[in-house]
């Protein structure tokens, strides 16, 4: 059987091929119901336009980028790209582009990759995830004419539209729970102070314990890999005087740090209450459960694509709005251990 071209459509829908051209690629000059009577037909007739033939007529190459400068030992074991790359996934599927994924060493923070991506024209826009303090990316992509959109929470950032949600109340409303459980010695295992995300939960954090009246507890900086939450939590139970809670900046590190607290006989959460942040698959069926902060990662993908479509496309976004984060309470946090027999009170 032949298969129908962009002409037996146009004839069916009594309309010119630069119409249904039109009507796929979503450019105005054409009504809403002649649009939808075109898209009708071609799905009737079991017509696609041709992807190669598409990019052509845009001059486009139909292609996002994601380019993550992170080391592939952290990356492989972080859950949050997986679920963030399949919202993304979810939205290009049905829009005819493609994600082009690059792994770059951390010093080179994508700098190049970015310059050769524009130069070579491969991609049409670029989703740009963990920002760091003053992070020149933006400014770069500006000066190379790259589209981006930026993963994250809103900077105010004059070059590109954020997508994201501020992580600072979710960490607030942990410490927070951990103040009303009784505890006084609340801990802090974060992520890299040059990433924003890293910087923003630890402010959140101190600024929590400071409303409450509390001096901030231990801290250690990790790189939100289960090594630095294992290392991190061994120096913290070696402390004379350990926290009995500890907030980790995300599941990894807070699952590392239960297995080597459990593996040291301290009792979770009769001793030591943990606590982390994303809300993995798995943080529900630790034992004990994970009480942790849970954030729509894949929503996260799925909104931040379909901006970065609109600004490729150059077609009006509505607002994004995304679920805020929230605080899922469970079996690893309880209330804080009364003191040891003549031991000072705090």
């Amino acid at each position: 059987m032949t298969r129908p071209t962009i002409n037996d459509v146009a004839r069916a829908a009594g309309v010119s091929k630069g119409a249904v051209s039109f009507a796929f690629n979503n450019r105005p000059g054409i009504a809403p119901e002649t649009r939808d009577r075109i898209l009708e037909v071609a799905r009737s007739m079991g017509w696609t336009p041709s992807s190669r033939a598409r990019a052509l007529s845009v001059s486009r190459s139909l292609a996002l980028g994601l380019v993550i400068a992170r080391p592939p030992e952290t990356l492989r074991s972080d859950p949050f790209f997986p679920s963030f790359i399949a919202g993304v996934e979810s939205v290009l599927a049905e829009s005819g582009y493609a994600l082009l994924l690059q792994i770059v060493p951390e010093d080179d923070a994508g700098h190049a990759s970015y310059r050769r991506l524009a130069e070579q024209g491969r991609v049409d826009g670029v989703l740009l995830t963990d920002l760091h303090v003053d992070d020149t990316r933006p400014a770069l992509l500006a000066e190379v004419g790259l589209p981006a959109v930026i993963v994250g929470p809103d900077l105010g950032e004059a070059f590109w539209p954020a997508v994201g949600v501020d992580d600072g109340p979710g960490i607030t409303a942990v410490v927070e729970h951990l103040v009303e459980l009784g505890h006084t010695r609340i801990a802090h295992v974060g992520g890299p102070g040059a990433m924003v995300h890293g910087r923003s939960r630890r402010t959140a954090w101190a600024a929590a314990l400071e409303a409450a009246g509390l001096e901030p507890g231990p801290f250690v900086e990790a790189d939100f890999s289960a090594e630095a939450g294992a290392g991190a939590t061994m120096h913290l139970l070696d402390l004379a005087e350990p926290p009995t809670a500890v907030v980790y900046a995300n599941d990894l590190m807070a699952m590392a740090g239960l297995a080597v607290a459990v593996a040291r006989g301290v009792d979770v959460p009769g001793r030591l209450s943990i606590a982390g942040y994303d809300d993995t698959e798995l943080a529900a069926h630790l034992q004990p459960p994970l009480t942790t902060v849970t954030t729509d990662v894949t929503g996260w993908g799925r909104a931040a694509a379909t901006r970065l479509l609109d600004l490729v496309e150059q077609r009006r976004s509505p607002d994004v709005r995304l679920d805020p984060p929230r605080l899922v309470v469970r079996g690893s946090t309880g209330p804080a251990p009364a003191p040891a027999p003549g031991a000072p009170s705090t």
